[in-house]
């Protein structure tokens, strides 16, 4: 495990279960949200397939993302291991409701120094409503990627569940 992708839903838990792996493996650590959105009013970075073929040229990294659709490819073909979160509906919602909250009310600044807001909780792209929204075609495409034969060659570690995936954490 040296080229890890962690990959989930959105509230999954990718940032976190990323962080701990970073730590314990001595792995660079590329947050993907921080590298699309680089700037106010959600900006999207212009250079992120650069920025990305230019990361994962590297022989050791971990990134949190099943990625965006401009690199999706390009991650899963530099990886060597996948870390599927495939928590459902019941476990991810609260998560994301609850992070989603705590960002509102204490203003966090995220990714291009952009903060969700109360009016924010109304737009389709807000993350309550996407993990909602995407949680089946996200499953699916993950799924399917998974189960692909270019991607065979991938070490596929799949949890359902938090419990399971802190076992195999602590186990490492």
């Amino acid at each position: 495990m040296e080229r890890i992708l962690v990959v989930g839903v959105t509230g999954a838990g990718k940032s976190t279960l990323a962080r701990a792996l970073s730590g314990r493996l001595g792995l660079l650590y590329h947050e993907m949200d921080a590298l699309y959105f680089n700037g106010p009013g959600w900006a999207v970075n212009g250079e992120l397939s650069a920025d990305v073929a230019r990361l994962t040229a590297g022989p050791r990294w971990i990134v949190d993302s099943l990625g965006y659709p401009e690199v999706r490819d390009l991650l899963w073909d530099r990886a060597d291991t996948v870390v599927w979160l495939d928590y459902p509906r019941r476990v991810v919602m609260p998560r994301v409701l609850r992070r989603s909250v705590r960002r509102t009310v204490t203003r966090e600044a995220l990714f291009g120094g952009n903060r969700e807001t109360w009016s924010g909780w109304l737009s389709r792209e807000h993350p309550a409503w996407w993990a909602w929204s995407q949680h089946g075609p996200r499953s699916r495409e993950i799924g399917r990627r998974a189960g692909d034969p270019r991607f065979a060659p991938l070490d596929t570690h799949r949890f359902a569940h938090p419990d399971d995936t802190a076992a195999w954490l602590a186990a490492l």
